[in-house]
């Protein structure tokens, strides 16, 4: 499968921000929220469509209103964690900034990410085979794009001195599966700020080798994410 070679060939949600005013929950939203944390507790094919109607509170078929199927629901779960990443804090990676600053940031941004929506994470990482060969493409396109973007910014890095890494490919890759391994056990009782500085020292610093001062890289990242209104949830 060849990965999109820019975002135009990426359809975009051009997203708010995760932290703009929320608006309430349409329908398909709840059904969507139901679903997933169906899936994550009970895995997808143990999951009918009848357990995601009561959920909501409204009859099987008028669940096929909103949803052609199960697998359709699925999808929108993938996309609203691929999509979203592109569309939202990627856009760091555009900022300006020395490529472990913009790497740091993109990392802060994924911790938060994930942060907010490790269910949908948890069901994207277990359950994304069960999609139909087309979906799956479309999810896989998101992924491959986005692994193409940190790869770039590793090598230019490691072209400028940053960064001593053999195989930016494998770098980059570690760095992503890194942070979404943060689905399965992250607790809204968690300090977000201080995971993400943790994931920066061990992702900037430990995967790529960058020698420079982590203290100033995570204060660096806070406010270039901050700026772009990615902020961390607070404790609860």
């Amino acid at each position: 499968m060849t990965a999109p070679e820019s975002a135009e060939n990426i359809p975009s949600l051009h997203l708010a921000k995760e932290t703009a005013p929320k608006k309430k929950p349409s329908r398909r939203d709840e059904i969507v929220t139901a679903a997933a944390r169906f899936f994550a507790e009970r895995g997808y094919h143990d999951v009918g469509m009848r357990d995601v109607a009561e959920a909501v509170g409204i009859r099987g078929a008028s669940l096929y209103n909103h949803f052609g199927s199960k697998e359709d629901i699925l999808f929108q779960i993938a996309l609203l964690v691929v999509r979203s990443s592109v569309d939202g804090y990627m856009t760091v990676l555009d900022e300006t900034g020395t490529p472990a600053e913009r790497l740091a940031a993109l990392s802060r941004g994924h911790v938060i990410h994930v942060a907010s929506r490790r269910v949908e994470y948890r069901v994207v990482w277990t359950e994304v085979k069960a999609l139909s060969p087309e979906h799956r493409k479309t999810v896989d396109d998101y992924m491959r794009y986005y692994q193409r973007r940190v790869r770039d910014v590793v090598m230019a890095g490691s072209r400028q001195g940053e960064f001593k890494v053999v195989n930016p490919r494998r770098a980059s890759v570690a760095l992503m599966d890194m942070i979404n391994g943060i689905s399965g056990w992250f607790t809204p009782s968690m300090d977000c700020d201080e995971l993400a500085n943790d994931y920066i020292r061990f992702g900037i610093g430990g995967v790529l080798h960058y020698e420079g001062d982590m203290d100033a890289l995570c204060a660096t990242a806070t406010r270039m994410t901050d700026s772009l209104g990615f902020v961390a949830p607070p404790v609860s």
